[in-house]
Protein backbone atom coordinates (compact mmCIF):
# COMPACT_ATOMS: atom_id res chain seq x y z
CA UNK A 1 0.00 0.00 0.00
CA UNK A 2 1.40 4.07 -0.88
CA UNK A 3 2.32 5.34 2.30
CA UNK A 4 4.22 3.09 4.31
CA UNK A 5 5.56 4.69 7.78
CA UNK A 6 7.67 3.61 10.36
CA UNK A 7 8.25 1.86 13.30
CA UNK A 8 5.76 -1.13 11.74
CA UNK A 9 7.03 -1.90 8.40
CA UNK A 10 4.41 -3.98 5.97
CA UNK A 11 3.10 -3.63 2.50
CA UNK A 12 0.51 -1.92 4.01
CA UNK A 13 2.52 0.62 5.81
CA UNK A 14 5.59 1.21 3.21
CA UNK A 15 4.53 -4.09 -0.94
CA UNK A 16 10.81 -28.67 -20.34
CA UNK A 17 12.52 -28.09 -23.40
CA UNK A 18 16.04 -26.43 -24.49
CA UNK A 19 16.13 -23.25 -23.41
CA UNK A 20 18.25 -20.29 -23.30
CA UNK A 21 19.58 -19.23 -19.24
CA UNK A 22 20.34 -15.82 -18.88
CA UNK A 23 23.38 -15.22 -17.47
CA UNK A 24 23.81 -12.47 -14.99
CA UNK A 25 25.02 -9.37 -16.02
CA UNK A 26 28.03 -8.18 -14.35
CA UNK A 27 28.22 -4.43 -12.93
CA UNK A 28 30.21 -2.61 -14.96
CA UNK A 29 31.21 1.24 -14.44
CA UNK A 30 31.42 3.66 -17.33
CA UNK A 31 34.18 5.70 -18.00
CA UNK A 32 32.48 8.95 -18.64
CA UNK A 33 28.94 8.81 -18.44
CA UNK A 34 26.83 10.30 -21.34
CA UNK A 35 25.16 13.77 -21.61
CA UNK A 36 22.12 14.46 -19.56
CA UNK A 37 19.08 15.41 -21.33
CA UNK A 38 17.31 18.18 -18.76
CA UNK A 39 14.20 19.78 -17.95
CA UNK A 40 12.81 21.86 -15.64
CA UNK A 41 9.37 22.25 -14.24
CA UNK A 42 7.90 24.52 -11.60
CA UNK A 43 4.49 23.38 -10.12
CA UNK A 44 2.00 25.81 -9.47
CA UNK A 45 1.30 23.84 -6.23
CA UNK A 46 3.26 22.90 -3.33
CA UNK A 47 5.26 19.85 -4.05
CA UNK A 48 6.81 16.89 -1.47
CA UNK A 49 9.51 14.99 -3.86
CA UNK A 50 9.56 12.33 -0.66
CA UNK A 51 5.67 11.88 -0.79
CA UNK A 52 5.16 11.63 -4.54
CA UNK A 53 7.53 9.17 -5.09
CA UNK A 54 8.33 7.37 -2.20
CA UNK A 55 5.53 4.13 -3.28
CA UNK A 56 7.78 3.28 -6.01
CA UNK A 57 10.44 2.20 -3.41
CA UNK A 58 10.91 -1.35 -2.62
CA UNK A 59 13.08 -1.14 0.46
CA UNK A 60 15.89 0.51 1.69
CA UNK A 61 18.19 -1.24 -0.44
CA UNK A 62 16.01 -1.20 -3.93
CA UNK A 63 18.43 -1.56 -6.49
CA UNK A 64 16.10 0.82 -8.93
CA UNK A 65 15.43 3.64 -6.67
CA UNK A 66 17.42 6.12 -4.68
CA UNK A 67 17.28 9.31 -2.11
CA UNK A 68 20.38 11.33 -1.03
CA UNK A 69 20.90 13.50 1.76
CA UNK A 70 19.73 16.28 0.10
CA UNK A 71 16.30 14.86 -0.66
CA UNK A 72 16.52 14.06 -4.53
CA UNK A 73 15.73 11.00 -6.04
CA UNK A 74 17.42 8.42 -9.02
CA UNK A 75 14.75 6.33 -10.07
CA UNK A 76 15.50 3.68 -13.12
CA UNK A 77 12.81 2.54 -15.40
CA UNK A 78 12.17 0.17 -18.57
CA UNK A 79 10.01 2.72 -20.75
CA UNK A 80 8.42 1.93 -24.31
CA UNK A 81 11.68 3.62 -25.84
CA UNK A 82 13.90 1.92 -23.99
CA UNK A 83 15.65 1.80 -20.13
CA UNK A 84 16.51 5.11 -18.34
CA UNK A 85 17.54 7.09 -15.36
CA UNK A 86 15.93 9.46 -13.85
CA UNK A 87 17.07 12.29 -11.18
CA UNK A 88 14.80 15.01 -9.78
CA UNK A 89 15.43 17.95 -7.32
CA UNK A 90 13.58 20.60 -5.54
CA UNK A 91 15.28 23.67 -5.78
CA UNK A 92 13.48 26.78 -4.76
CA UNK A 93 10.17 25.35 -5.95
CA UNK A 94 11.36 24.33 -9.13
CA UNK A 95 11.92 20.51 -10.49
CA UNK A 96 15.17 20.41 -11.56
CA UNK A 97 15.42 16.89 -13.64
CA UNK A 98 18.13 14.92 -15.64
CA UNK A 99 17.78 11.11 -17.52
CA UNK A 100 19.97 9.54 -19.47
CA UNK A 101 19.58 6.43 -21.75
CA UNK A 102 16.77 5.75 -24.27
CA UNK A 103 14.31 6.24 -22.29
CA UNK A 104 15.23 9.72 -21.04
CA UNK A 105 13.15 11.81 -23.57
CA UNK A 106 10.02 9.46 -22.58
CA UNK A 107 10.67 10.02 -18.69
CA UNK A 108 11.07 13.47 -18.98
CA UNK A 109 8.11 14.12 -21.37
CA UNK A 110 6.23 13.02 -18.93
CA UNK A 111 7.70 14.17 -15.57
CA UNK A 112 4.81 16.17 -14.78
CA UNK A 113 2.03 13.61 -14.90
CA UNK A 114 5.26 11.00 -12.39
CA UNK A 115 4.81 14.27 -10.18
CA UNK A 116 1.41 14.11 -9.76
CA UNK A 117 0.07 16.64 -12.17
CA UNK A 118 -3.02 14.74 -13.53
CA UNK A 119 -3.94 14.05 -10.07
CA UNK A 120 -6.53 16.47 -7.93
CA UNK A 121 -6.41 16.28 -4.60
CA UNK A 122 -9.22 19.29 -4.65
CA UNK A 123 -11.33 16.72 -4.82
CA UNK A 124 -10.63 15.22 -1.84
CA UNK A 125 -13.21 16.57 1.85
CA UNK A 126 -11.58 15.18 4.56
CA UNK A 127 -14.76 13.36 6.57
CA UNK A 128 -12.67 12.73 10.49
CA UNK A 129 -10.52 14.40 12.22
CA UNK A 130 -7.40 12.27 11.71
CA UNK A 131 -7.32 12.21 7.85
CA UNK A 132 -8.36 16.32 8.36
CA UNK A 133 -4.95 16.81 10.75
CA UNK A 134 -2.69 14.55 8.02
CA UNK A 135 -3.81 16.51 4.90
CA UNK A 136 -2.85 19.44 6.99
CA UNK A 137 0.42 18.16 7.39
CA UNK A 138 1.28 17.91 3.98
CA UNK A 139 0.14 19.94 1.70
CA UNK A 140 3.07 18.53 -0.69
CA UNK A 141 1.54 14.71 -1.23
CA UNK A 142 0.35 14.05 -4.63
CA UNK A 143 -0.27 10.74 -6.10
CA UNK A 144 2.46 9.06 -8.02
CA UNK A 145 1.36 8.37 -11.93
CA UNK A 146 4.37 6.73 -13.70
CA UNK A 147 2.22 5.45 -17.02
CA UNK A 148 4.44 2.11 -16.29
CA UNK A 149 2.87 -0.91 -15.34
CA UNK A 150 5.42 -3.72 -15.48
CA UNK A 151 7.83 -2.21 -13.19
CA UNK A 152 5.07 -1.90 -10.31
CA UNK A 153 3.43 -5.53 -11.27
CA UNK A 154 6.33 -7.79 -10.76
CA UNK A 155 7.50 -6.61 -7.28
CA UNK A 156 3.53 -6.03 -6.37
CA UNK A 157 3.00 -10.16 -7.22
CA UNK A 158 6.95 -10.54 -5.20
CA UNK A 159 4.73 -9.26 -2.34
CA UNK A 160 2.35 -11.70 -2.37
CA UNK A 161 1.48 -13.48 1.00
CA UNK A 162 4.88 -12.63 2.32
CA UNK A 163 6.77 -10.82 4.57
CA UNK A 164 7.92 -7.17 3.17
CA UNK A 165 11.46 -8.05 4.19
CA UNK A 166 11.20 -11.09 1.83
CA UNK A 167 9.59 -9.65 -0.81
CA UNK A 168 12.03 -6.74 -1.38
CA UNK A 169 15.14 -9.22 -1.47
CA UNK A 170 13.76 -11.17 -3.77
CA UNK A 171 13.00 -7.96 -5.56
CA UNK A 172 16.64 -7.02 -5.09
CA UNK A 173 18.21 -10.25 -5.63
CA UNK A 174 16.62 -10.59 -9.67
CA UNK A 175 17.24 -7.28 -10.51
CA UNK A 176 20.85 -6.90 -9.49
CA UNK A 177 21.29 -10.57 -11.74
CA UNK A 178 19.19 -10.34 -14.58
CA UNK A 179 18.96 -6.62 -14.98
CA UNK A 180 21.02 -4.40 -16.31
CA UNK A 181 23.61 -1.55 -15.04
CA UNK A 182 21.21 2.02 -15.29
CA UNK A 183 22.37 4.31 -18.14
CA UNK A 184 23.95 7.56 -16.92
CA UNK A 185 26.40 8.40 -13.75
CA UNK A 186 27.44 5.09 -11.74
CA UNK A 187 25.18 5.27 -8.77
CA UNK A 188 24.97 1.38 -8.19
CA UNK A 189 21.04 1.34 -9.82
CA UNK A 190 20.00 -1.30 -11.87
CA UNK A 191 17.65 -1.16 -14.93
CA UNK A 192 14.43 -3.96 -14.41
CA UNK A 193 14.81 -7.27 -16.58
CA UNK A 194 12.78 -6.73 -19.72
CA UNK A 195 9.96 -9.50 -20.40
CA UNK A 196 12.41 -12.07 -22.44
CA UNK A 197 14.52 -12.42 -19.67
CA UNK A 198 12.15 -12.65 -16.93
CA UNK A 199 10.49 -15.65 -18.95
CA UNK A 200 13.95 -17.07 -18.88
CA UNK A 201 15.04 -16.77 -15.64
CA UNK A 202 15.45 -20.71 -13.72
CA UNK A 203 13.65 -22.18 -11.69
CA UNK A 204 16.53 -22.15 -8.85
CA UNK A 205 16.90 -18.64 -9.31
CA UNK A 206 13.40 -17.59 -8.36
CA UNK A 207 13.77 -20.82 -5.68
CA UNK A 208 17.45 -19.29 -4.58
CA UNK A 209 15.63 -15.49 -4.37
CA UNK A 210 12.94 -17.06 -2.60
CA UNK A 211 10.25 -17.14 -4.59
CA UNK A 212 7.96 -20.02 -4.21
CA UNK A 213 6.77 -21.32 -7.78
CA UNK A 214 3.11 -19.27 -7.66
CA UNK A 215 4.61 -15.74 -7.54
CA UNK A 216 6.84 -17.09 -10.18
CA UNK A 217 4.23 -18.87 -12.80
CA UNK A 218 2.09 -15.71 -11.96
CA UNK A 219 4.99 -13.36 -13.25
CA UNK A 220 6.05 -15.67 -16.16
CA UNK A 221 2.33 -15.85 -17.21
CA UNK A 222 2.14 -11.89 -16.88
CA UNK A 223 5.67 -11.17 -19.25
CA UNK A 224 3.97 -13.20 -21.85
CA UNK A 225 1.35 -10.49 -22.26
CA UNK A 226 3.81 -7.56 -20.73
CA UNK A 227 2.50 -4.78 -23.97
CA UNK A 228 -1.51 -5.82 -23.20
CA UNK A 229 -0.77 -5.32 -19.50
CA UNK A 230 1.13 -1.82 -19.98
CA UNK A 231 -1.64 -0.82 -22.17
CA UNK A 232 -3.90 -1.08 -18.96
CA UNK A 233 -1.96 2.45 -17.79
CA UNK A 234 -3.87 4.33 -20.45
CA UNK A 235 -7.41 2.90 -19.27
CA UNK A 236 -9.77 3.88 -16.49
CA UNK A 237 -8.63 2.08 -13.05
CA UNK A 238 -11.16 -0.22 -13.41
CA UNK A 239 -10.72 -1.32 -16.57
CA UNK A 240 -7.35 -1.93 -16.30
CA UNK A 241 -7.24 -3.66 -12.69
CA UNK A 242 -9.91 -5.64 -14.74
CA UNK A 243 -7.20 -6.08 -17.40
CA UNK A 244 -4.31 -7.23 -15.33
CA UNK A 245 -6.97 -9.29 -12.98
CA UNK A 246 -7.73 -11.67 -16.19
CA UNK A 247 -4.05 -13.24 -15.39
CA UNK A 248 -4.44 -16.33 -12.83
CA UNK A 249 -2.72 -15.62 -9.83
CA UNK A 250 -3.11 -11.54 -9.83
CA UNK A 251 -6.18 -10.30 -7.71
CA UNK A 252 -7.50 -6.92 -6.51
CA UNK A 253 -5.22 -6.74 -4.02
CA UNK A 254 -2.22 -6.45 -6.66
CA UNK A 255 -4.44 -4.97 -9.16
CA UNK A 256 -4.59 -2.06 -6.85
CA UNK A 257 -1.42 -2.04 -5.58
CA UNK A 258 -0.33 -1.25 -9.45
CA UNK A 259 -2.82 0.81 -10.47
CA UNK A 260 -2.34 3.43 -7.39
CA UNK A 261 1.16 3.88 -9.27
CA UNK A 262 0.94 3.19 -12.74
CA UNK A 263 -2.43 5.26 -13.48
CA UNK A 264 -2.35 7.37 -9.54
CA UNK A 265 -6.07 5.71 -9.04
CA UNK A 266 -7.16 7.69 -6.48
CA UNK A 267 -10.23 5.30 -5.55
CA UNK A 268 -7.93 2.32 -5.85
CA UNK A 269 -8.12 0.79 -2.32
CA UNK A 270 -6.14 -2.12 -1.37
CA UNK A 271 -8.44 -4.79 -0.11
CA UNK A 272 -6.91 -8.29 1.21
CA UNK A 273 -4.14 -7.17 2.87
CA UNK A 274 -3.03 -8.02 6.09
CA UNK A 275 -2.54 -4.60 7.93
CA UNK A 276 -4.32 -2.48 6.23
CA UNK A 277 -8.17 -3.03 7.50
CA UNK A 278 -7.13 -2.54 11.12
CA UNK A 279 -5.03 0.39 10.55
CA UNK A 280 -8.18 2.04 9.25
CA UNK A 281 -10.34 0.89 11.78
CA UNK A 282 -8.28 1.65 14.61
CA UNK A 283 -7.85 5.02 13.00
CA UNK A 284 -11.36 6.09 12.47
CA UNK A 285 -13.34 4.17 14.90
CA UNK A 286 -11.13 2.67 17.21
CA UNK A 287 -11.27 -0.91 16.49
CA UNK A 288 -8.30 -3.14 16.26
CA UNK A 289 -10.44 -6.48 14.43
CA UNK A 290 -11.40 -4.26 11.38
CA UNK A 291 -12.06 -6.50 8.11
CA UNK A 292 -12.12 -5.58 4.44
CA UNK A 293 -16.01 -5.39 4.59
CA UNK A 294 -16.10 -3.21 7.56
CA UNK A 295 -13.17 -0.60 6.21
CA UNK A 296 -14.94 -0.23 2.77
CA UNK A 297 -17.48 1.13 5.76
CA UNK A 298 -15.64 3.51 6.85
CA UNK A 299 -14.12 4.47 3.81
CA UNK A 300 -17.61 5.28 1.93
CA UNK A 301 -17.79 8.69 2.80
CA UNK A 302 -14.45 8.88 0.30
CA UNK A 303 -15.91 7.22 -2.76
CA UNK A 304 -13.95 7.99 -5.32
CA UNK A 305 -10.79 9.14 -3.22
CA UNK A 306 -10.75 6.20 -1.03
CA UNK A 307 -7.06 5.25 -1.67
CA UNK A 308 -6.19 9.13 -0.71
CA UNK A 309 -7.83 8.52 2.24
CA UNK A 310 -5.94 5.06 3.27
CA UNK A 311 -2.76 6.81 2.04
CA UNK A 312 -3.38 9.79 4.56
CA UNK A 313 -4.72 7.64 7.40
CA UNK A 314 -1.40 5.65 6.80
CA UNK A 315 0.91 8.71 6.81
CA UNK A 316 -1.18 9.73 10.05
CA UNK A 317 1.14 6.91 12.15
CA UNK A 318 -1.92 5.91 14.32
CA UNK A 319 -1.40 2.10 14.74
CA UNK A 320 -2.84 -0.53 16.64
CA UNK A 321 -1.03 -1.93 19.69
CA UNK A 322 0.19 -5.32 18.61
CA UNK A 323 -1.24 -8.81 20.22
CA UNK A 324 -0.43 -11.59 18.05
CA UNK A 325 3.80 -12.24 16.05
CA UNK A 326 3.94 -10.76 12.89
CA UNK A 327 4.18 -13.11 9.79
CA UNK A 328 6.36 -15.94 10.25
CA UNK A 329 9.13 -15.88 7.80
CA UNK A 330 9.84 -18.37 5.23
CA UNK A 331 12.68 -19.23 3.75
CA UNK A 332 12.35 -21.24 1.27
CA UNK A 333 15.68 -21.16 -0.49
CA UNK A 334 16.59 -22.96 2.33
CA UNK A 335 14.55 -25.92 1.63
Amino acid sequence: MAGRFRPDTSRATVRGGATGVPAAIPRQVPAAAAAARTRRWTPPWPLDLGLVLGPLRRGPADPTFRTTPDGSAWRTSRTPAGPGTLHVAMRAGTVEAEAWGAGAEWLLDRLPELLGASDEPEAFTPRHRLVAASQHRRPGLRLVRTGLVMESLIPSILEQKITTDEAYRAWRLLVRKFGEPAPGPDQGLYVMPEPRTWALVPSWEWHRAGVDNKRASTILRAVRVARRMEEAAAMEPEQAMARLELIPGIGPWTSAEVIQRSNGAPDAVTIGDLHLPRIVGYSLAGERNTDDAAMLELLAPYEGQRHRAARLILLGGRVPPRREPKMRKVDIAAW
